[in-house]
């Protein structure tokens, strides 16, 4: 059983890898969501709020935070850049 989901988690990557490299408009939809993602992360560690992580009994802790939202804004700023500024070949 352990094959099959490593297999399907494999897919799955993979599909998504293959949907960002050829489409425009998924980079554009990435762009959006890291940006409002590194936001909220940044904020609530700014605010010290540690965040439970769902369905245990772990905690985020500002530090994490403040690495999270620095990792999604630089994935905000390359989606941006590959989705905005640079123009593909067609």
């Amino acid at each position: 059983m352990k094959v099959i989901y490593v297999i399907l988690i494999l897919t799955i990557i993979l599909l998504t890898v293959y949907f960002v490299i050829k489409s425009v408009d998924f980079r554009k939809f990435l762009t959006g969501a890291f940006f409002v993602s590194a936001g909220i992360q940044i904020y609530l560690a700014y605010a010290k709020v540690s965040i439970p992580v769902l369905g245990t009994d772990i905690l985020q802790t500002p530090e994490v935070g403040y690495t999270r939202g620095a990792l999604h804004f630089v994935l905000c700023l390359i989606c941006f850049y590959f989705g905005f500024v640079k123009k593909t070949k067609q």
